[in-house]
């Protein structure tokens, strides 16, 4: 394997993995306050819109990661723009309760 295909496995992890965080602190904490809906909106699209560009060239790597990426950044724009009381439901239809 090149070092180009290096480069771009360890980015799709990169991307994939750095939404995580986020989604489990709001999980555990059920909080977005600090969550800019205008911003997550624009990266949900971009991650549509990638996802769409990858399916136009057929190109999977494009394809599952930025899949992977518009359904976390989705659910992390979601949940900041629920009341309070769907997002705990959400929470604990997950399993998770707050510390």
């Amino acid at each position: 394997m090149n070092w180009i295909a290096w480069a771009g496995g360890a980015a799709a992890v990169c991307s994939m993995v750095s939404f995580v965080p986020q989604a489990w602190r709001i999980l555990k904490t059920r909080d977005t306050s600090s969550i800019s809906p205008v911003m997550y909106s624009l990266t949900t699209i971009g991650f549509g819109l990638w996802t769409a560009y990858g399916i136009g060239l057929g190109e999977w790597p494009l394809i599952v990661t930025n899949s992977v990426c518009f359904v976390l950044a989705a659910f992390i724009l979601v949940m900041t723009l629920l009341p309070q009381r769907t997002k705990d439901r959400v929470a604990e239809a997950v399993g998770d309760a707050p510390d």
